[in-house]
């Protein structure tokens, strides 16, 4: 279902059909192992009670059938008469899958479905009814039905509480506890088992209705059992579920005083079962007359609903008010009449008005099946207070909005070019720094000519107007910085509101781990009981946010190790024992989220990995010697198990040995842009160990330059960037490598292997980028870094079929388009050139380097004038430092230099005052001076500019390229 367009009904029972198998299928799994515990039970119960109420609305007789006996089979287990073994849940898991396939059908009839289940359902029914009956399976197979689920069962017949709940248990003696003053037996209502009268004008109703029937049917059940055993406080908290939902559904269809009743029946069970652990016995009355009027409504005919809603307004106020005293107050009981026939409408003033058409009730269930499907009620859980003559309305919870998988990503690609349009901001600002230069320059040109105009005897008249122009110019000079300053903080609030937007529209698109792990344990549970083997399966991590992109591509391949764990990886239990091991196995699902990318370990304690076994199947199938395979170390003999078509499975079984491998993993997880790798210990276990990007929309690059092109390097597939001096290269067999820690390193022309020029720009060092996988580690030579981004990843065309190195494009912070490398195919690449022995060698030339450009670094701190030192030297720039600025300004007067680069704090003399006799002096006055300082606010900056500084920076542009561009700005290349 899409966002857009109107809810229809067949829309609604497919969101119910949907979330409650879920419930059921992962209640029954808990249920096998935790099959004393009653709680597991009643979610079951109501779940199958849904279902079939919402396919008797739809007509889908058969769902109701099946639905109706599932229920039987949990209404018996939770009254005692049966105990669920794991054999029932295989049958109970079938019909759950068999009922799941409703979500997707087309048709509303959904006649291919029953078309396609009509005689498994009916063995179903025939086997779920002997569970219900205690009754062993093999005899249901042959035996006619039972009453309960005979022929003569029309789709809207309802569950009888005395009937279908079991005969036996009226002439079970009850453990009543009525006799010993502890609390009243609950005398049973009679609920409407008829067909409900349809409402012609509003569809919703007769979901309300059916709504009611179901969970006032569960309320009488679990106030039975308390009356039964007060002890047993279980009942409580789905009795508040309960009285929940029929709270939700009454405000949807607009009938506020039955909205009321359920709101009171909600406090009274959630304060009970918060407090006091039972119900007051003073309730007790008021509790009978709550669940009498609601089922009132079952059987009311649509047309009538308004004089219901006036004449029960003021029994309604009563009953809210007994409930909301008797569990805290000492208020005695009032009696009250079984059907006062008081009329007033002032109870519900303010409650809302029954929806007047079909389309209004539709938009309230919009909002409704979006709170269900988010697994939490439209309002909090409200607990009455003592003055209050009923309970307080709680504040609504947030709304959900359902948008289409379509619009979401246009929404992604639009946030993300705002972000780079906004980022286009940060060059215009450069620009008008260009600007504010020449204009500094211009008012240098006219001072010199003020001073040479006397000297030549120039007319007053000139001498005025130059003055004037001086005057103007200072102005300019004045305006510019004032909308420069304004200009910057615009840009800064632009990208940071943008950059809000960007964020928030991913978080848009994260899910928790949990939405696609619901049938893992599934999947576990029926694989290890077909092998006859114990598999526990543990997850950690369901909160784990993934993006949904990533959680639909990663099922196949968890569910591959998986089924690899249990056949492969898994012993049976006798050997296990005979190991020393548990005779129940663990595999271990871990999802977490660790140096921004997410960490998924897929590791079981079973037989583990033989080395020794898969070096002979590599040798048996032609894969490597004996002699190299004897010189592998284990880590590379398990890459073997990642090439098409291996398997160590030594017969053909349903889930061994038909050449579907670990490849089909790795492939999955190379096409997200992760890496798997794997490790195991004999007789220990198995790990497999994947690492995958949180999100495929987003993507954290180090952006390089090969051959004058930008290139981005995924951030998390990057081992380190390294200088190193041209002269450390060194070579072997017409290889070249480099020593990094101890270690030799093979280098490579990266643009050799991207098919471009192979010349490398002839500087004192290499820019190197060390990757790495598996197997080994190599350097690839490029021409510069260029820094780090966040790239809007942009898919390739698909016409252009897989472009060899290269995984996707994005565009840079400038709007200029940039390739992303494909780390996976550069290292198979590079292989590849090595073993044809066609790599090019990188030859340094002897060029003859004129005369460098100087730069005076005037700053008191050490480490801030090396790092501009080694940065200015690394670009080729001839540097001398000063340690303040009383020293900067002895070595500007006695040496020539093309740049100073000064700190604003320092002793004896501060930039600011270096800066200002700098431009006092006349010939120095045009000496271009950066400031580089810690101070970040406004006016620092206009004070820099004021006094003359053609860049006014903070220190943290040493991790981008803005200190290097305002130089080259200034002073042009080394």
């Amino acid at each position: 279902m899409t966002g857009g367009g109107e809810f229809s009904l067949i829309d609604l029972f497919q969101e119910e059909v949907r979330a409650h198998t879920a419930v059921l299928s992962q209640g029954l799994l808990a249920l096998e192992v935790d099959a004393a515990n009653p709680q597991r039970i009643e979610p079951l119960m109501r779940g199958a009670h849904s279902i079939k109420g919402a396919a008797r609305i739809i007509g889908i007789d058969l769902a109701v059938q099946l639905a109706h006996v599932m229920e039987d089979v949990f209404v018996a287990a939770q009254e005692g008469r049966i105990r669920i073994s794991p054999t029932d849940i295989d049958e109970l898991l079938r019909g759950t899958d068999m009922l799941a396939e409703l979500a997707a059908v087309s048709d509303p009839s959904a006649s291919a479905w029953t078309t396609k289940h009509t005689a498994e359902i009916a063995d179903l029914r025939h086997r779920l009814t002997a569970v219900a009956e205690g009754r062993p399976m093999a005899v249901a197979s042959s035996a006619p039905a039972t009453k309960a689920m005979s022929d003569s069962i029309q789709p809207n017949d309802a569950v009888d509480p005395n009937e279908s709940r079991g005969a036996g248990a009226a002439q079970r003696p009850p453990q009543s506890l009525a006799a010993a003053g502890h609390v009243p037996s609950w005398q049973m209502i009679d609920i409407p088992t008829g067909p409900i009268v349809p409402a012609d004008d509003s569809p919703l109703l007769d979901l309300f209705r059916e709504e009611v029937r179901g969970n006032c049917l569960s309320i009488q059940i679990g106030l039975r059992g308390l009356a039964e055993n007060s002890q047993d406080t279980a009942p409580l908290e789905s009795l508040a579920s309960a009285a929940r939902a029929i709270r939700g559904a009454a405000k949807i269809v607009g009938i506020g005083p039955a909205a009321q009743l359920a709101e009171a029946l909600e406090a009274t069970f959630t304060v009970a079962f918060t407090t006091t652990k039972s119900v007051d016995v003073r309730a007790w009355h008021p509790l009978h007359s709550a669940v009498e009027m609601l089922v009132e409504l079952i059987a009311i005919r649509p047309e009538t609903v308004p004089e219901w809603i006036a004449r029960r307004a003021s029994d309604v106020a009563e009953v809210c008010r007994l409930l909301s005293v008797a569990p805290i107050d000492s208020a005695p009981a009032i009696t009250l009449p079984a059907a006062s026939t008081a009329a007033t409408t002032q109870a519900i003033a303010g409650e809302e008005k029954v929806p007047s058409t079909e389309a209004d009730a539709r938009m309230h269930a919009e909002a409704s099946i979006a709170q269900a499907v988010a697994g939490s009620s439209d309002e909090s859980l409200i607990v009455p207070q003592a003055a209050a003559a009923a309970p307080i309305a709680a504040e609504p919870a947030a709304a959900v909005v359902r948008v289409s998988a379509q619009s979401l990503n246009r929404l992604m690609g639009l946030a993300g070019e705002s972000l780079v349009q906004a980022r286009w901001l940060q060059p215009f600002s450069t620009s008008l720094l260009k600007l504010k230069k020449h204009q500094d320059h211009l008012a240098g040109l006219l001072d010199s000519l003020s001073q040479t105009l006397p000297t030549q005897g120039a007319a007053e008249e000139v001498v005025v107007l130059v003055d004037e122009v001086r005057r103007r110019t200072a102005h300019c000079r004045q305006v510019l910085a004032e909308r420069m300053i304004e200009f910057d903080d615009h840009a800064a609030q632009a990208e940071d509101l943008n950059s809000r937007l960007y964020r928030e529209v991913i978080v848009s698109r994260m899910r928790p781990f949990a939405d696609g792990a619901h049938g893992f344990p599934r999947l576990v549970r029926d694989m290890a009981r077909q092998l006859e083997k114990q598999v526990r399966l543990e997850i950690d991590g369901l909160e784990t946010e993934v993006d949904r992109d990533v959680l639909e591509k990663l099922e196949a391949p968890l569910t591959h190790l998986l089924r690899n764990a249990i056949d492969h990886g898994m012993e049976m239990p006798e050997e296990r024992t005979a190991a020393g091991k548990s005779d129940c196995g663990v595999i271990k699902l871990e999802v977490h989220h660790r140096a921004g990318m997410l960490a998924v370990a897929v590791s079981d304690d079973g037989r583990g990995l033989d080395p020794d076994l898969i070096r002979r199947k590599t040798i048996e199938r032609g894969l490597t010697t004996a002699e190299m395979s004897k010189s592998m170390s284990t880590a590379e003999v398990l890459e073997f198990l990642f090439l098409p078509g291996f398997s160590t499975a030594e017969k053909l079984t349903e889930y061994s040995g038909r050449g579907v491998g670990l490849d089909v993993v790795q492939q999955a997880v190379r096409r997200i842009g992760g890496s798997v790798r794997v490790d195991s210990r004999l007789g220990k276990g198995t790990s497999f160990h994947l690492q995958l990007p949180i999100t495929l929309s987003v993507l954290r690059a180090v952006v390089v330059e090969v051959d004058g092109e930008p290139y981005a390097f995924p951030h998390h597939r990057i081992d380190r960037l390294i200088r190193v001096p041209a002269s450390s290269l060194r070579s072997l067999e017409n290889r070249q490598f480099l020593v990094v820690d101890g270690e030799n390193i093979g280098v490579v022309l990266a643009a050799q292997i991207l098919g471009m020029n192979t010349t490398v720009p002839q500087t004192p060092d290499l820019t190197v980028v060390l990757v790495s996988d598996s197997v080994g580690q190599y350097g690839l030579i490029i021409d510069a870094f260029r820094g780090e981004q966040d790239l809007v990843v942009r898919p390739l065309d698909a016409r252009l079929g897989k472009v060899p190195n290269i995984s996707a494009a994005a565009v840079l912070d400038d709007g200029s388009p940039v390739l992303i490398a494909d780390v996976e195919d550069l290292i198979r690449s590079m292989d590849h050139y090595i073993q044809r022995g066609a790599l090019r060698r990188y030859e340094r030339e002897s060029a003859t380097r004129g005369p460098s450009k100087r730069v005076l670094v005037v700053d008191d701190s050490i480490t801030v004038r090396e790092v501009e030192r080694q940065i200015l030297r690394n670009q080729g720039y001839d540097v001398t430092v000063a340690v303040d600025g009383q020293e900067g300004w002895n070595i500007v007067r006695s040496e020539v230099f093309d740049l100073v680069i000064s700190d604003v704090d320092m002793p004896r003399m501060n930039g600011l005052e270096l800066v200002r006799m700098i431009r006092n002096e006349v010939s120095l006055r045009n000496l271009p001076v950066i400031i580089v300082s810690y101070k970040e606010r406004a006016e620092d900056r206009l004070r820099g500019l004021e006094v003359g500084a053609n860049y006014y920076l903070t220190k943290s542009s040493f991790h981008d390229d803005t200190f290097l561009q305002a130089v080259r700005d200034c002073v042009g290349e080394a």
